[in-house]
C-alpha cells in the first residue's frame, strides 16, 4: 500500500471518528505522527491516537462508547486488563484501530481553541501540545519516531512553539542526544529572551 494511500485512511478514519464526536459534543484532538506528515514531514507514518475529554464524573472512554454504540462503521473495544479503549474504522481495507487517550494522559487536560488547531476539519493537538506530548512519549520510551517527529516540529516550527509550556530540561536532554534539533531549540529560547 502507498504512503499518500495510508495517509489517506488514516485522515478518513479521523474524520469519520472526528464527525461522531462533534455530533456528541464530545472534546476530542488527534495526535500522532500523521501530524507531521500533515505538516509536510516526508517520513511517513501510521500513528495516530484521539485524545478525548471526560465530562464531570463520566469518563472518556464510556463517552466515546456511548457516541459510537450501534456504529457499524467506527466500533470500540475496551480492553479491561490494561485499560485501553481502542476504536477501529472498518470503511477502508484492511480496518484501521486507533488509541483513544483520556485528555491529560498524552496530551493537555483541557482541549480548548488555544491548544488544538484544525487540519482539513478535523481537531490536532496544535504545534507546542504536538511537541509536548511528543516529549513526555520520548522521554518514557526514547522511541526513535518519537525522537524524529520533535526535531521535525522543532526545526521547521520552532517559531510557533510556546517555551512556557515546555519542560526546558527535558528538552535540554533532548537537544544534548540530537543536536539537529539545538539550533531551533536555541532560536526558540533565544526569542523568549532566555
Amino acid at each position: 500500500m502507498s504512503s499518500s494511500s495510508t495517509t489517506r485512511r488514516l485522515s478518513q478514519a479521523a474524520a469519520a471518528l472526528s464527525a461522531i464526536l462533534r455530533a456528541n459534543h464530545i472534546g476530542h484532538a488527534f495526535h500522532g505522527g500523521l501530524l507531521t506528515v500533515l505538516l509536510g514531514s516526508p517520513k511517513q507514518s501510521e500513528e495516530l491516537f484521539c485524545i478525548v475529554e471526560g465530562s464531570g464524573s463520566t469518563h472518556p472512554f464510556r463517552r466515546v462508547r456511548q457516541a459510537l454504540a450501534g456504529n457499524e462503521t467506527l466500533t470500540a473495544t475496551l480492553i479491561g486488563w490494561s485499560n485501553r479503549l481502542y476504536v477501529t474504522y472498518h470503511e477502508p481495507i484492511p480496518a484501521i484501530q486507533l488509541e483513544v487517550l483520556p485528555a491529560g494522559e498524552e496530551g493537555p487536560r483541557r482541549l480548548d481553541a488555544s491548544r488544538v488547531m484544525l487540519m482539513h476539519s478535523v481537531p490536532f493537538l496544535n504545534v507546542t501540545e504536538f511537541l509536548r506530548a511528543k516529549m513526555k512519549a520520548w522521554i518514557s520510551r526514547g522511541s526513535q519516531d518519537d525522537a524524529e517527529h520533535v526535531i521535525f516540529i522543532l526545526t521547521r516550527f520552532w517559531g510557533q512553539v510556546d517555551i512556557n509550556r515546555i519542560q526546558e530540561d527535558d528538552m535540554d536532554r533532548f537537544v544534548a542526544q540530537f543536536p539537529a534539533a539545538t539550533p531551533a531549540w536555541k532560536s526558540i529560547k533565544r526569542r523568549y529572551g532566555l
